[in-house]
């Protein structure tokens, strides 16, 4: 399967546009402690990777563009817009009403484990269907069948005994798949994806993939990639950044990767197992104290 969009064609206006963004949670010994350190970057309808260790920020990135950003955070930006220039919508300054809105409709966000996403107490079809009715008016009929196809598109073979079950009853995968659902089920402009083919066989993986790369082509969604598989990001997206310690200490396209001259990025890199070529000692990060200056 080529998941890759053709070479050459040109990313439309941007769909979000993220200029120094900070995230910060009070410290135990008083003070702030800052998470996310003057992110920037602006988001077409393309595929944006985001890569780095754990704690780098990645996921912290995401939850502040979309209003959730645990309670005590502080998040500030010199802009994080929604839209362009025109009639864009500024995040950080759009009423609570207008911002809850939005998410599940023009933005959804796939959360890494589906076992604190879900509702455990709600069948999973009924829980994607509730995403429709708060953001798509159409009848009980055209929600249901959006509903069963939403799962089909994620490669379950029996959507309406899925949709039947609760979050309990399904493997890790299959909730993954019925969250991914869940999310695309609107048709969002902008999907955050945190490590959404994490639990996911290879074969499943490439279905999901599949479903992500035709939104993108096809309806123009911009797509946020967060992933720890650089192998995956660099055949997937069309740019990748990569996060060290709250910031973004390299942006490159995504076909370059290998050819990545930051230091960091460099040693995620070598990282990578390598097939016939066992290495011995096993290759360690080298983490830089001047990486992590503001």
């Amino acid at each position: 399967m080529n998941l890759r969009r053709p070479e050459g064609r040109e990313v439309s206006e941007a769909l979000l546009t993220v200029d120094d963004l900070r995230v910060a949670y009070p410290a135990r010994g008083g003070g702030m402690t800052e998470v996310v350190r003057g992110v920037s970057f602006t988001l077409g309808r393309e595929r944006l990777g985001i890569v780095g260790e754990s704690g780098s920020g990645k996921s912290q990135t995401g939850r502040a563009i979309l209003g959730l950003t645990a309670p005590g955070g502080v998040v500030t930006a010199k802009t994080l817009r929604l839209g362009g220039e025109g009639g864009g919508i500024d995040l950080l300054t759009c009423p609570p009403q207008q911002r809850r809105a939005l998410r599940g409709g023009r933005i959804a966000m796939v959360l890494q484990d589906p076992k604190f996403s879900l509702d455990p107490v709600m069948r999973i079809g009924a829980q994607i269907e509730e995403t429709l009715r708060a953001h798509v008016p159409v009848s009980a009929g055209q929600r249901r069948q959006r509903m069963l196809q939403a799962l089909a598109d994620t490669g379950i073979e029996d959507p309406a005994r899925v949709a039947r079950l609760y979050p309990h009853e399904v493997s890790g995968g299959m909730g993954q798949r019925a969250m991914i659902a869940m999310m695309l089920v609107a048709g969002p402009e902008l999907l955050i994806a945190d490590e959404p083919t994490s639990a996911l066989d290879v074969t499943v993986q490439l279905q999901v993939l599949g479903v992500l790369d035709r939104l993108v082509r096809d309806k123009g969604m911009g797509l946020v990639f967060v992933s720890h598989d650089l192998r995956l990001v660099s055949s997937f997206c069309d740019r990748v950044l990569v996060m060290y310690a709250g910031r973004v200490v390299e942006e490159i396209a995504a076909t370059e990767l290998h050819r990545a001259q930051h230091p960091y990025t460099r040693g995620l890199l070598n990282c990578l197992p390598q097939l016939g070529a066992p290495q011995h000692p096993l290759p360690t990060l080298d983490r830089r104290p001047e990486w992590m200056a503001s």
